[in-house]
Formats: structure tokens, C-alpha cells, sequence
């Protein structure tokens, strides 16, 4: 019995040995079967000070050999110096399973890049290819600062194929989030991603095949604050959602507070794009929505949204957008709640208007004079009189029923030569 204690404790010594063996040469040990690989194993430390790209780079580049895999990465503050490239059909993946909030001191999967400071065109932090994934991961730049300008970065990541996927991650401070939009990104999935992006949230572009986006947070995660230089900044520059040509995207559970701009559609040279946008809160901005372009036979159609405070639709081609079931507030300085110009067909559905003309220049809630607007089943709620609808004089046509208008009917009309039907409104 006892010399096959010491028999065993001898093999358990020997296994130990080679195991360290061959962590010390840099190759991955045996629990790296069946697809799955540990960062740690290649060389990382998590320190928070040694530059651990090479090894995050050779992990990945392990599991794209082997036709793809699961690279793993524990707990721990990996400083990159330099940026990572993620294979076709390999998964990142940290131990978070719900976005995380604040500066990361402790705890979790942090990455922390350094490369590319004044450099918002260079080379983004990570890139995805197709069927890659970013998961359970808080990224934090630790030499950003809050000052108007902060340092500015480039994209911190950027995909490129079909599939390209990040789900469970919070970015604390980037300069620029998510560019799925500047190479072809169809397909794209983003499920349970928080930010605050100081200048550009989530850029969609180059998607002909549906996108879905779920469960997007842009908020001042890392300053907790609404005011300061680095408010200022984001108030005056940023753009939450930046969203070009994609094909039917759905997006789910959106929200953003106190950039310039909540939601931009627009045209970067692809074409507009359509869309459904279900459950979207769009908070304390200048301009909640702005419109540009969308595809000219398909809509953008928001539903159950809530927009403090405007929206802007001003496309120089022709464009439809539908607003179902979404609410529109005020701040201190709103003149109306939708400004509507050019070739746009416009529809308000179940909506409601809460207070307006805050500056009391006489704006109506919405100020239209695109081609064709349609206002149905909404209510219009301010305490004081003031003119709900005012129709310009490039209108085409103009259906305005059925709305609850408290404090009276007032509905401007100065069209010219247009097919407008006003009825069946209330003024109590």
C-alpha cells in the first residue's frame, strides 16, 4: 500500500512538471480540447501593466487554426497595447453574463487598450470577421480623460462578414463603440451591450441582410454625471445610433440619453435603409431622431418609442417613416416635437404630445411640410392653448382624424394645391 501511495505521488508530480512545462513554452496544455482555449495558457497575465496583445492574439489564432473555438479569459485587467483580430467562427468570451457598470478597479474580464490615441481613423481595437463573437467582456481606456475634447480613438470594435456578434459587454469609456457599417456587416447580432460612447455609439452600414440589435444602453456609465466638459462634448457632437443602409434590421430595447443625436438615419453612400425599432427611448437630447434617407419603398417604423424631445425628417429622396404607439415630451428650450420637410410620407399612429413650444414662439407639435403626412388616433396634451398641427405649403396631401387635441382643435393649413381631410377630431 504504501509504495503505491508514493507510485502515485510520483505521477501526480510528473504530470504536474510537464503541465508547467509546457504552459512555460507557450503551448496550449490539455484542457484546451474540444475547441476551448484560456488566454492564461498563452502568456496573459491580467496585471492591469504587461501588454497582454500577443497572447490574447495567439489564443485566437489557435482556435481559428483549428477551424474555430471558444478562447476563455478569467479574471483579470489585460492591458493591450496593441489590437486583436478575431478569426472566422471564433468566440472571446469573459466571465460576465450581464453588462457590467462603472470603472472596472476589480473583478471580471476587463480589457484595457492603449494604441491608437489621436487617431480616430486608425486601426480599431478589435476586429470581428465572420461568425466571430465578443462576450462577457468590459472594455476601459485608461487614458481617456474627461475633458472637452477627450483623447480621441478609433473604433474600438469593427466587423467585417456575416454574423459578426457581441453579446454581455460593457465598453465604460470608448471614443467610438461599434462600427458594423464602414465593411460589410450583414447578419450582424448585438444582444446586451452598454456604453458611453463619448462621440459615436453604434454605426450600421453595408447590411443587406437582416441585423438585429437588442438590449442597447448608451448612458455616462464612467462619469455618472450631466454636467462637466466631457457632457458638454457628447452633448454638442455625439450621435448615439448612426444607421445607414441595412435591409429590414430589427432593433429591440434601444436607449440613449444626452447625446446631440439619439437615432440618425441616413445615406453614407449605400443607400437608406428600413427597419423596425420596437421598445426605443430616445432621452434628453436636442434631437431624439433625425432622418436623412431610408429606402424609398420600405419604412423605418418606430413602435412603443419615447423621444424627449424632437424628431427631424428632412430627406432629399424620397422616404417613409412611421411613428406607432410613441410618446413625445419636452425640455426647457423644445419648439415642437416633429419637424417634417422634402419627399417624406410621414405617419403618426397612437402617438402622443406632451407639451411643446416651450420657447412661446408660436410652433405648432408638428411642424410639417413634407409630401404627405398622415395623423391618426393621437392625442395632443399641453395645458395651455397652443396649435397642434401646421401644415406647410409644399404638402401633397394630409389625413388628420380621430385625435384627441385637449384645449382645442387648432390645425393650421397652408397648403397649396394638396388632397388634405381633417376630421373626426376633438378639441376636449
Amino acid at each position: 500500500m504504501k509504495f503505491r501511495i508514493l507510485a502515485l505521488v510520483g505521477i501526480s508530480a510528473f504530470v504536474l512538471g510537464c503541465a508547467r512545462f509546457i504552459q512555460a513554452a507557450g503551448l496550449a496544455p490539455a484542457r484546451n480540447e474540444n475547441g476551448v482555449y484560456h488566454v492564461q495558457d498563452f502568456g496573459a497575465s491580467g496585471d492591469g501593466e504587461a501588454d497582454d496583445t500577443a497572447a490574447f492574439q495567439a489564443a485566437l489564432d489557435k482556435a481559428g487554426a483549428k477551424g474555430g473555438g471558444v478562447v476563455k479569459a478569467g479574471v483579470g485587467q489585460f492591458r493591450m497595447k496593441g489590437h486583436l483580430v478575431f478569426p472566422s467562427n471564433v468566440t472571446l468570451e469573459g466571465i460576465w453574463r450581464a453588462p457590467a457598470r462603472g470603472v472596472p478597479f476589480s473583478g471580471g474580464t476587463v480589457l484595457m487598450p492603449t494604441e491608437g490615441k489621436g487617431e480616430p481613423e486608425g486601426t480599431p481595437f478589435i476586429k470581428l470577421n465572420t461568425t466571430s463573437t465578443l462576450k462577457g467582456v468590459t472594455i476601459f481606456y485608461p487614458e481617456q480623460v474627461r475633458e472637452n475634447p477627450p483623447h480621441a480613438y478609433p473604433w474600438t470594435v469593427q466587423g467585417e462578414g456575416d454574423n459578426c456578434s457581441i453579446v454581455n459587454v460593457t465598453m465604460v469609456n470608448p471614443y467610438q463603440a461599434v462600427d458594423f457599417g464602414s465593411l460589410f456587416c450583414g447578419r450582424h447580432y448585438i444582444n446586451g451591450l452598454y456604453a458611453q460612447a463619448l462621440y459615436r455609439g453604434l454605426f450600421i452600414d453595408q447590411c443587406y441582410d437582416v441585423g438585429r440589435i437588442e438590449n442597447v444602453h448608451f448612458w455616462p456609465f464612467w462619469t455618472v454625471a450631466t454636467s462637466g466638459p466631457l457632457f458638454d462634448f457628447t452633448e454638442e457632437n455625439g450621435i448615439a445610433f448612426m444607421i445607414a443602409r441595412t435591409d429590414g434590421e430589427m432593433g429591440v430595447n434601444l436607449f440613449q440619453i444626452f447625446y446631440n443625436i439619439g437615432f440618425y438615419f441616413t445615406d453614407k453612400g449605400h443607400g437608406g435603409g428600413s427597419g423596425m425599432y420596437t421598445n426605443v427611448y430616445s432621452d434628453v437630447s436636442p434631437l431624439a431622431m433625425k432622418v436623412d434617407a431610408t429606402h424609398g419603398h420600405a419604412p423605418v417604423t418606430i413602435v412603443n418609442g419615447s423621444f424627449m424631445t424632437a424628431v427631424d425628417v428632412a430627406p432629399k429622396k424620397q422616404c417613409l417613416v412611421n411613428f406607432v404607439a410613441t410618446g413625445f415630451w419636452s425640455i426647457k428650450d423644445t419648439r415642437y416635437h416633429a419637424k417634417l420637410e422634402g419627399p417624406a410620407q410621414v405617419t403618426f399612429d397612437a402617438c402622443s404630445f406632451y407639451d411643446w413650444d416651450r420657447v412661446k414662439e408660436g410652433h405648432a407639435a408638428i411642424e410639417s411640410n413634407c409630401e404627405s403626412i398622415i395623423v391618426s388616433d393621437s392625442q395632443f396634451i399641453m395645458k395651455r392653448p397652443g396649435l397642434k398641427v401646421r401644415l406647410g405649403k409644399d404638402t401633397k396631401s394630409a389625413i388628420i382624424a380621430s385625435n384627441r387635441m385637449r384645449g382645442g382643435i387648432a390645425i393650421e393649413n397652408n397648403a397649396k394645391d394638396a388632397d388634405v381631410q381633417i376630421g373626426l377630431n376633438t378639441g376636449r
